[in-house]
């Protein structure tokens, strides 16, 4: 049995008009057309789907088990079809971000806070266990977007500048180094450094300024939370390199200094990676827009 959409539409629309007349009608088809399809569908069923020379027109008890699938597939295919409609007009889809920047989670979660109220239908997620492969990962279309501040040369992957950003020394009040107008490499040799547990290569202190001159600090201490971190530098336990969206209220609490590294301080910049043809999708573009205002707020406050 060959069985269509429109066959199950037909015999919905023929139960609720009662009759072939009005619901041919609500099809906008001819009432023959709509004979001659029963017709067919009865002769591939091998049934009678309706009760005949009744008035209104029943089902058969054949014709009610098709009714009833009608009823569960039909409303399922159009949620389809909205789903569809939804995505070609760029109302709802996918985003799955993975984020290389440990700290970004200060910033990120009030700008997705807005882009939901926004674009509630598009399914939002953030996958940090794919940080340390985040490209590849994007590539495979396994996430759509990744926060990053090492742009590469990759095929069909756009790198959307967002802002930049300057990382600071974060030490207590009464480390020696707190008198210091700023701090430079060789000040780190005798220090505990706190650290987020990323790799070397994308901590922004040893990428830009320990690792080019050579410098190893006396030990380094790895921290998943930003506050712990604080916490630690405030007891005088070592001292950090972070974010200045971080430490923004730091620098007002007199528990702590920050102070740029080296004498003219060090400016990053952090990118959206997206595949090229998600680039321009409006989702996407509007959380472009919002990844490079709201981290601006933070800077600034």
């Amino acid at each position: 049995m060959h069985l269509e959409f429109r066959h199950l539409r037909t015999i919905k629309a023929i139960h609720e008009a009662g009759g072939l007349a009005r619901a041919a009608e609500g099809l906008n088809i001819t009432q023959s057309a709509l004979s001659h399809q029963v017709k067919g569908l009865e002769e591939q069923a091998g049934v009678d789907l309706f009760v005949r020379r009744t008035k209104p027109l029943r089902l058969s008890s054949a014709g009610l088990r098709l009714l009833k699938l009608a009823e569960k597939v039909l409303p399922e295919v159009e949620a389809l079809e909205e789903d569809f409609r939804n995505l070609q007009s760029g109302k709802s889809g996918r985003l799955h971000i993975a984020i290389e920047c440990h700290a970004c989670f200060e910033w990120l979660f009030p700008v997705l806070e807005q882009f939901r109220k926004a674009w509630p239908d598009v399914d939002v997620d953030i996958r940090p266990g794919l940080a340390f492969e985040a490209m590849p990962a994007l590539q495979r279309e396994d996430v759509d977007l990744v926060v990053s501040s090492d742009p590469e040369d990759l095929s069909g992957v756009d790198f959307t500048p967002l802002f930049d950003y300057e990382p600071v020394f974060v030490a207590s009040a009464q480390h020696p180094l707190a008198a210091k107008d700023f701090i430079v490499a060789e000040d780190f040799r005798g220090e505990m450094l706190i650290t987020y547990p990323v790799e070397r290569a994308r901590l922004d202190v040893f990428s830009q300024l320990l690792t080019p001159a050579k410098v190893e600090p006396r030990g380094i201490r790895q921290v998943e939370l930003t506050a712990v971190i604080l916490l630690l530098v405030a007891s005088n336990r070592g001292v950090a390199v972070l974010p200045d969206w971080v430490v923004r209220e730091v620098k007002y609490h007199s528990d702590y200094v920050t102070r740029p590294l080296t004498e003219t301080g060090i400016t990053r910049r952090l990118y959206a990676a997206t595949r090229d043809e998600d680039t321009t999708k409006p989702f996407m573009a509007h959380l472009l827009r919002l990844a490079r205002t709201e981290p601006v707020k933070l800077q600034r406050a």
